[in-house]
């Protein structure tokens, strides 16, 4: 079979959101290495101008060691390589339907050059503000489905999601679209009966945010605290309305709530728009491209990791028996470059997820085993100049043997330290306050990660499967996501933690 994928964008325009975050940084990358006939690539950052955006993409994008192949390939014309195809684009897709983009001349050329859009802006912090979330999760996906449609040869709009866009669910998880209808029913916990069942309104939402905003800048004016406390408290109170609300419908956090009316919003709004929505799981360092364990920042369990390594965590809130569904970065966009080759000019929605629960799962025990013998063998030194030994990671199979565990080892003695420090005469105030911050931002760290250590779900691939079954073997070579593939006990140990090691611990 010849190569579908190879040749797809080649001469073509695309625009892409998200640019800068992990996922976006290594999409630009395997764009300009696989496919160097690309037309342009137009990427939407917020900046005060053009020279600023293209100064931004530069510092944030292209400097990094991600770029190394393509540095070692191009040499000094490396920048000029790349700045011929990509064109940084002043916007933000929170603003409005043109995206931010405020020259008409700079829209127009968009509406009338644009092949491809590809959607990768996203808030992923579990906790943050609602009016955050809302605006880039939500009200984005409304923009960027709107812009999609004055593109005049567009050939596929490919949004990336999540796969816990699903919420609190179990057992094997179609690629199905998400109903409006059926937000109240099994995502949630069960409810008083006598009440009546709760029905999901975006407009609403919106219309909630806008009155608390409303609310907090007036209570703002009367306030007679400082600057810095009223915006700390307006912070506050915004993260509180975005899990406050996601737990009320029966999402476990904001993010996943968020994109969750994102993709509902895109499926109501998208006319004759062919769509294509990307739903990977937790997405951790590459397997393979451009090298193995490229990785940025911590990733979902990597704090965990470092942690363990440093001798400062010793247990870990997993049931060992359940699978954690991880994915390679570098898998995740080549399933994106497949799926917008496969479904160009299709006039309707295509959902993928991008897991390994059902091809390949991967238990809790195995990467916590794995951590154990890595750091046996590569022990970490401390401050001090000592090997820091690590011992077999102690599981805390649920919330209340977790809340026991910390209330034994860490909130008695915090509360003994506390009448301890009222005798003293309060002398040891500021140290009593920063350990009970401590405590509590453990706490609720813990409720966050808690519905993703324990989800009992499996993630049903059979879409991406068939996408990978009418693949070329050629463009399996250049576009792998075959989560069977991955082995990993070697990913762990030669692959993910000593990049792991490299690059946050050094």
């Amino acid at each position: 079979m010849a190569s579908n994928v190879l040749g797809f964008l080649n001469e073509k325009n695309i625009l892409v959101t998200g640019s800068t975050g992990f996922l976006g940084k290594i999409f630009i990358e395997k764009i300009l290495r696989s496919q160097p006939g690309i037309g342009r690539i137009f990427v939407l950052l917020r900046a005060d101008n053009a020279e600023s955006a293209k100064i931004r993409f530069k510092t944030e994008v292209l400097k990094l060691g991600l770029f190394r192949t393509l540095r070692e390939q191009h040499g000094d014309s490396f920048e000029s390589f790349v700045f011929e195809k990509v064109v940084p684009v002043v916007g933000d897709i929170a603003t409005d339907h043109n995206l931010g983009i405020d020259t008409e001349s700079s829209r127009e050329d968009l509406w009338r050059n644009l092949d491809a859009i590809v959607n990768i802006a996203a808030s992923t912090v579990f906790d943050d503000r609602y009016d955050i979330s809302l605006n880039v999760n939500t009200k984005g996906a409304e923009n960027i489905v709107e812009f999609a449609k004055r593109c005049r040869k567009l050939q596929i709009l490919l949004h990336v999601s999540t796969a816990y866009v699903v919420g609190r669910k179990s057992g094997r998880i179609k690629e199905s679209r998400l109903n409006l209808g059926n937000t109240k029913m099994d995502n949630k916990e069960p409810h008083d009966e006598s009440s009546p069942p709760l029905s999901l309104d975006i407009e609403a939402e919106l219309g909630l945010l806008e009155k608390t905003q409303l609310t907090l800048q007036a209570s703002s004016t009367t306030h007679t605290g400082s600057t810095r406390s009223v915006k700390e408290a307006k912070v506050k109170r915004l993260k509180e309305l975005g899990l406050e609300r996601a737990r009320m419908f029966g999402w476990p956090n904001t993010y996943s709530f968020t994109k969750a009316m994102g993709e509902i919003l895109i499926q109501k709004l998208r006319g004759n728009v062919p769509v294509v929505i990307l739903r990977p799981t937790i997405i951790e360092s590459t397997l393979a491209e451009p090298f193995p364990g490229w990785m940025e920042g911590t990733r979902t369990m990597d704090s965990v990791i470092i942690g363990y390594g440093k001798g400062k965590i010793s247990y870990f809130l997993a049931d060992p028996e359940l699978i954690l569904d991880v994915i390679p970065a570098d898998m995740v966009t080549n399933a994106m470059i497949v799926a917008m080759a496969a479904h160009a000019y299709q006039n309707d929605l295509f959902i993928y997820h991008v897991a390994s629960s059902v091809a390949n799962p991967l238990r809790n025990s195995v990467a916590a085993d794995e951590a154990y013998k890595y750091f046996s063998k590569h022990p970490c030194v401390g401050t001090d100049g000592n090997i820091i030994h690590v011992k077999q990671l102690c599981f805390l199979k649920s919330m209340n043997s977790f809340r026991r565990y910390m209330h034994r080892h860490y909130k008695a003695p915090l509360e003994v330290f506390g009448v301890v420090n009222k005798v003293l005469c309060c002398n040891f105030i500021e140290r009593y306050k920063r350990m009970l911050r401590r405590y509590n931002k453990v706490i609720c760290l813990a409720e966050l990660y808690e519905p993703y250590v324990f989800f009992n779900g499996r993630f049903d691939i059979t879409n991406t499967e068939g996408l990978w079954e009418n693949m070329s073997e050629e463009d399996k070579k250049a576009f792998n996501f075959d989560a069977k593939c991955i082995d990993w006990v070697r990913y762990f140990s030669d692959v993910h933690i000593p990049r792991l090691v490299r690059y946050v611990l050094k």
